[in-house]
């Protein structure tokens, strides 16, 4: 009797967080801005790295909003978007931003800039990665190893590259080497340094995480294809003050002042920009 009224009660508490999820929508991870009018954004990295609040802070200061960052890879930014959770995204999935576009539930897709993938391991690079040609060479020695690599297998911008160059060398990665761990760019990185794992990060978080790793070093970089450009993406559909203003944030951050931002975020703090911006990450648009 006992067990089945903690299994009763463990279904009633998992559909009451359901109804208030489905209510409430994304909790915002975090808010800047003091203004009336909210508009929420979800992005991965650049929010967790601190560019979404440099950025929301400098147009807030011009504009009566409040900006409320939802943490969320590029899937899951996408699906936000389209389920109408959020205004605006910024996300690295170019297929699914066209494919958003196409089908009329996103618009004012916009450049607005870049950075590059990693391939990170362990300093004594078991599977031999350094001297590899191309970024399909170097996975293709790491499955062939069956060194530890770790997976988001989260449908992030990440996840979707990853599955690309494991395409791209014929290889369907599978068993215990091949480790799902379901987290953000930044506690994965660190995860890999501490367990001697094989990684693909941006070169964003690697700048900003570097001084903490002990054992992790970058092993492979170079491939055009692991340039990673962004776009911000926006609701479609009527007008409204919230299409209104993400509008014009998608304008600030892919121009002028939210440019000079991008391009000089993190010199202070790192000692490098870690992004690169809208002119630079053109000739890598696809």
């Amino acid at each position: 009797t006992l067990t089945k009224g903690v299994s009763m009660l463990s279904k009633v508490l998992i559909t009451t967080l359901a109804l208030c999820s489905f209510m409430f929508g994304a909790e915002c991870t975090e808010r800047y801005g003091k203004g009336s009018l909210e508009i929420k954004l979800a992005t991965g990295s650049p929010g967790e790295l601190g560019l979404v609040k440099v950025l929301a802070e400098e147009f807030a200061k011009s504009n009566d909003i409040t900006l409320c960052w939802i943490k969320a890879g590029s899937g899951e930014s996408l699906s936000l978007l389209k389920n109408k959770d959020v205004d605006l995204i910024m996300v690295h999935a170019p297929k699914g931003e066209k494919e958003a576009v196409k089908e009329g539930w996103a618009s004012d897709r916009s450049l607005i800039g870049s950075n590059e993938f990693y391939i990170t391991g362990p300093k004594n690079d078991p599977a031999l990665i350094k001297d590899s040609t191309s970024v399909v060479e170097a996975y293709s020695r790491i499955a062939a190893k069956k060194a530890l690599f770790y997976t988001r297998a989260d449908n992030s911008g990440t996840h979707k590259k990853e599955l690309e160059i494991w395409k791209k060398a014929n290889i369907t990665p599978e068993g215990n080497w091949y480790t799902i761990n379901k987290d953000f760019m930044l506690a994965t990185l660190k995860k890999a340094d501490t367990t001697g794992a094989y990684f693909m990060t941006d070169s964003s978080t690697w700048v900003a995480a570097k001084k903490e790793l002990k054992n992790q070093s970058i092993l492979f970089r170079g491939d055009i294809f692991l340039v990673n450009t962004y776009n911000a993406l926006k609701q479609n559909g009527l007008d409204t003050p919230q299409k209104n203003i993400s509008a014009k944030f998608i304008d600030f951050v892919a121009k002028g002042e939210g440019q000079n931002i991008i391009r000089s975020f993190g010199k202070e703090l790192y000692g490098e920009a870690i992004y690169n911006d809208a002119a630079y990450a053109k000739k890598y648009d696809r």
